[in-house]
């Protein structure tokens, strides 16, 4: 018999902590709704009267199948709750919860907030049944939990017995400081149902100071607590919070979590999650972590010769769940290390399916090895690799020809009296043996010069006749040098990622002595790879 458990949220209040990170009242609106759709118990939308952007956010947000939170803290000293202004405008935003954070650290409660242990029970018993009486769901985060209950345990267990008989739904227990290890957090855990709190309507809230967060969740689970409290992508303050795309997967995937417990996710859901997780990346114009679990770009992905002949027999071989599963997809890395079965799955997972014996595969691989040995890398450059593979097969269209491209730099005054780079692009193209010209500044709508590249892929994606439309949805959201050889002699190596309006991702690289060419290079494989996909 499975029990429930359930995911909170926490993405668009404590994901906002994270350095360098400031959603819009639309970007949370339209993180809110992926959310929703993901399957999430509850959706913290932020602090309500903390700031304008907040306070947006609950006025605009529609109803959502997910249980919309607001968050505050609980009254402050000396005041009633119906005389507590900043409580007041949390209760306000008329959520159907409310989660009110509370010390639970003896030395913070005397130090921090100079009130008496007392006084601090009172203010959480007071603010969780002033949250029972207006009819709103009560959630009570008591701060520094673990830390609390390591220095006086009896009095972290008063705070939460005092939110409990006050009418909580839920107490959360905090690792605010992240410094807690999973084995001390399945511990206390298991002390304090032991104590008599119920697992039943305990959360759990872990921060990843030592890289432990989502398995410090787990531990947790483990022990009785059946809410969890994350982020989209690890986002949080410092270190950042447990990891919900890195959690939920292994609830539902990995034993025994997956016929112990049963989410709000969906089977269908989840197939979407490594969107979501690109999505929130795209706001943030942040480069995804190829590495991260379960959604990251490498997360399925098989260089070595021997892994990928096992992979072509039995994907489990190395492959711990099957990647389309997350909405992720394997791929299998062509560099001078590999052999005729990477080749093979590498060819097959884009869908060009060669016989053992195609005469087509040597000469693919001496290509390789040799473009390598001039500085070109494959390992990432994925889609690179594919047109160089489709070329040598004959099955790269010829689209376009590039006839000429020119860029120049130079300064001048912007809208703004300063004196700034400009770089301008014209860039000659063949179609359908109609020669087109487009020329492209780089200049955005604040003034500042973006650059000779940016120049060029504006140009380039300008005017490609009939095979416009198709491109019009890409972009470019990575770009990556690396000077392959030193001294006069030196080469560089661009790697470009590009995406479109489906999500899709894919990298191209180009090498030349000159790095506006080797980007030129570049760009052209990301529009070429783009065609073949869509084109035809």
């Amino acid at each position: 018999m499975t029990e429930r458990l359930y995911l909170y949220d926490t993405t668009l209040r404590d994901g906002q902590q994270t350095q360098g990170v400031q959603f819009s009242t639309p970007e949370k609106l339209r993180i809110a709704a992926a959310l929703d759709v993901l399957g999430v118990d509850y959706i913290e939308g932020g602090w309500p009267g903390a700031n304008p952007t907040d306070s947006a956010f609950f006025d605009e947000v529609q109803a959502t199948r997910a249980r919309m939170t607001a968050f505050g803290m609980t009254r402050r000293a000396g005041r009633s709750v119906e005389n507590d202004d900043v409580l007041a405008a949390v209760t306000n935003a008329g959520t159907g919860a409310v989660c009110l954070v509370g010390k639970s650290h003896d030395y913070h409660v005397t130090r921090a907030l100079g009130v008496t242990l007392e006084e601090n029970l009172a203010a959480i018993a007071a603010s969780m049944a002033h949250l029972r009486a207006l009819g709103r769901e009560a959630l009570f985060d008591a701060e520094h939990f673990f830390d609390g209950y390591k220095a006086n345990p009896s009095y972290a267990l008063d705070c939460l017995g005092a939110a409990l008989e006050a009418g909580a739904d839920w107490v959360v227990l905090c690792d605010t400081n992240g410094g807690t290890l999973p084995g001390e957090i399945g511990q206390i855990v298991t002390e304090v149902i032991g104590a008599g709190i119920p697992g039943a309507r305990l959360g759990i809230h872990t921060h990843n100071d030592t890289e432990t967060a989502v398995a410090g969740s787990l531990a947790a689970v483990a022990a009785g607590a059946r809410q969890i409290q994350g982020t989209l992508n690890g986002l949080g303050e410092r270190c950042g919070n447990a990891n919900l795309t890195a959690l939920i997967p292994t609830l539902l995937l990995k034993e025994p979590w997956a016929s112990a417990f049963e989410t709000g996710v969906s089977r269908e859901a989840l197939e979407g999650l490594t969107r979501t997780s690109r999505m929130l990346d795209d706001i943030l114009n942040r480069v995804p972590q190829k590495q991260a679990a379960y959604v990251g770009a490498s997360a399925f992905a098989h260089k070595a010769g021997l892994h990928a002949s096992a992979i072509l027999k039995d994907p489990s071989t190395y492959e711990h769940v099957d990647p389309s599963r997350v909405g992720n997809a394997r791929i299998i890395p062509m560099s001078n290390q590999a052999g005729q079965s990477n080749l093979r799955r590498r060819l097959a997972e884009a869908g060009l399916e060669v016989a053992r014996d195609d005469p087509a595969l040597p000469r693919i691989l001496e290509r390789v090895k040799a473009r390598e040995a001039e500085g070109y890398s494959y390992d990432t450059a994925q889609a690179s690799f594919e047109l160089l593979a489709r070329d040598e097969l004959g099955l790269l269209p010829d689209y376009f020809e590039v006839k000429r491209y020119r860029v120049t730099v130079e300064r001048r005054k912007n809208k703004y009296n300063r004196m700034v780079s400009l770089s301008e692009a014209v860039v000659v193209v063949k179609v359908d043996g109609v020669k087109k010209l487009s020329v492209s500044e780089s200049m955005d709508e604040a003034g500042c010069d973006r650059g000779p590249v940016n120049a060029l892929a504006k140009a380039l994606a300008k005017d490609l006749g009939p095979y416009q439309a198709l491109i019009d949805d890409m972009h470019l959201v990575d770009f990556k040098v690396r000077i392959t050889q030193g001294g006069t002699e030196a080469v560089t190596r661009v790697i470009i990622d590009s995406q479109d309006g489906q999500g899709r991702r894919w990298s191209t690289v180009g090498v030349s002595a000159n790095i506006v060419d080797a980007s030129f290079e570049a760009l052209l494989d990301a529009v070429r790879w783009k065609l073949v996909r869509d084109a035809g």
